[in-house]
């Protein structure tokens, strides 16, 4: 079997020894290709493997970088296979793609090919989710702090954290789905690429990736010491009707604000966005190499 194969050198745990480690997991699955070490390009060039007619396209990285090719590649006749090399690795997890390289480089020679869902923010495909308000400008703080200061990632994000519930302010947004409008204050809104669930031990879990809808979660308008105390009932499974708002069934979700920009996270990368967000789903939209379990 012969692959593209794609792994980003400059994020998650590829580190300098990158090439070899997934050289070694490949042979060993029966798997042919030459190894592309590639950092900002990596979208160009998944994109340019799918117009070519690639059947498969192997990407090894983070959540970003997994996100990047698959928006490259979403709506063609390539097949995705991932070795999760990343530090969270959501959707490998979601997919039960195991995160040891020689497993999963095994699961990719299985074959077993399914089509899952993709969620799109103003033409920009995800596959994990998206988020305005907290936590966006939570990761805008937790890069700053690595660049600055060499901190893991896990620090940095824990005093971003902090920091940004002692200073942040409401978000006015108003929000458009399925024929309803409604303004909203909020310091977080979540729209995820199919149901996310909340409460521990499965919270930041996904236990489908193809029914077809948006996943809208809106935080009711709290100071810190409610957030910080809607989060936890959220994680116990004990929330209350008074902290989050479920939009359930959601296809299309657009976003208005008064504000020129809003900073927005998607698959965990920043970015700053022009009004009006125009949240779509599209089912069925990838293939991509999972478990068969």
């Amino acid at each position: 079997m012969d692959a593209v194969i794609l792994i980003n050198q400059g994020g998650g745990s590829a580190g300098g020894d990158a090439r070899e480690r997934v050289e070694a997991a490949l042979a060993e699955a029966g798997i042919g290709g030459e190894i592309e070490l590639i950092d900002d390009q990596i979208e160009k060039r998944a994109k340019a493997a799918a117009d070519s007619g690639a059947p498969l396209l192997i990407a090894g990285g983070g959540d970003g970088t997994i996100s990047a090719v698959a928006g490259a590649i979403a709506g063609s006749r390539t097949a995705l296979g991932i070795l999760p090399m990343g530090t969270l690795n959501h959707l490998a997890r979601d997919l039960a793609i195991p995160f040891d390289l020689a497993e999963a480089a095994a699961v990719i020679a299985a074959g077993h090919r399914r089509k899952i869902d993709v969620a799109e923010l103003n033409g920009r495909i995800f596959v994990n989710n998206s988020a305005i308000g907290l936590y966006p400008l939570m990761l805008v703080d937790r890069d700053s702090q690595q660049k600055r200061l060499g901190r893991s990632k896990r620090l940095a994000m824990l005093v971003a954290s902090l920091r940004t519930l002692a200073r942040f302010h409401d978000h006015r947004l108003t929000l458009r789905a399925d024929g309803g409008s409604e303004g909203v204050d909020t310091p977080l809104l979540f729209v995820g690429n199919n149901d996310y669930r909340l409460a521990f031990p499965a919270a930041g879990r996904r236990e489908a990736l193809d029914d077809g809808h948006l996943c809208v979660l809106v935080m009711r308008k709290k100071g810190v010491a409610g957030m910080i105390a809607a989060t936890l009932r959220a994680l116990v499974g004990l929330a209350r009707e008074d902290d989050m708002v479920r939009l359930d069934s959601v296809r299309h979700l657009r976003v208005e604000s008064r504000r020129t920009h809003l900073t927005v996270s998607v698959d965990g990368e920043t970015c700053s966005m022009t009004p009006p967000l125009d949240y779509r789903i599209r089912p069925g939209a990838l293939t991509v190499i999972a478990s068969a379990a």
